[in-house]
């Protein structure tokens, strides 16, 4: 998979292979592999009763609706690209107006690989330990975080 900026100030993602189309549809996938959604999990972070009754009732179900939109306006890039003019699939463009929500997407991908599997602060330390499944959520946490980090440096801090 290449990754490059463009002149535009966007991203341009030329899978390459079947296996780069499968991570990038993976996305909505890891996303959504934890039983509850993140936006309920995040209420359930909160203590205070009464602030966390008021995030449940008022933030939560907007924020659900705000992430699964980012989630399905990226999978709907993938998609379209992944049909192509010819069917050979083609370039996936991250212009600076949709860069948010890629930004997003990634994000709920790789906080759920991360509660589900327990990577912890260096995946390394444990990486020989992981069985073959958690070791391909790390590999696609890691680009997740890569395209993040490209998002941030040349679409979003540009």
């Amino acid at each position: 998979m290449k990754i490059s900026p463009t002149i535009e100030g966007g991203l341009r993602i030329d899978p390459e292979s079947d296996t780069d189309w499968l991570i990038l549809r993976a996305i909505m996938v890891d996303a959504n592999a934890h039983p509850s959604d993140l936006a309920t999990r995040l209420g359930n972070m909160m203590s205070d009763k009464t602030v966390a009754k008021d995030w449940k009732d008022y933030i939560v179900p907007d924020l659900r609706e705000s992430f699964a939109d980012d989630l399905h306006h990226v999978y709907a890039c993938i998609e379209s690209a992944a049909a192509g003019p010819d069917g050979s699939g083609s370039a996936i463009w991250i212009t600076p107006a949709d860069a948010s929500r890629w930004y997003s997407a990634l994000n709920q991908a790789r906080l759920t690989l991360e509660e589900i599997h327990h990577f912890g602060d260096d995946p390394e330390l444990a990486h020989s330990n992981l069985n073959r499944s958690a070791k391909d959520a790390l590999l696609r946490s890691r680009i997740y975080c890569t395209l993040q980090s490209l998002i941030l440096d040349h679409v979003l801090g540009a």
